[in-house]
């Protein structure tokens, strides 16, 4: 630690050090584990089943025009 010190006034310092690094890493694991469990989804905010919910940018969902080829008297020519 310091030179001249007693031996003993090293241990204590050392001590203290342990403590405080054995403290710290108990407040970050816990302080971890409460970010994991504040970023999963509740099972009360998840969509229903049946329901196909927010599917992204540019899906769509749910009835209505649709992109693409779908039948009809004349269907447009594929690339």
């Amino acid at each position: 630690m310091v030179y001249g010190t007693t031996f003993g006034g090293a241990a204590v310092a050392t001590l203290g050090l342990v403590v405080v690094t054995a403290v710290c890493r108990v407040m970050l694991r816990a302080s971890e584990k409460n970010a994991r469990a504040a970023a999963r989804v509740p099972a009360a905010t998840e969509p229903a089943q049946g329901h196909p919910g927010h599917r992204g940018r540019h899906s769509r969902t749910g009835a209505g025009v649709h992109r693409g080829c779908h039948g009809g008297a004349n269907p447009p020519p594929h690339d």
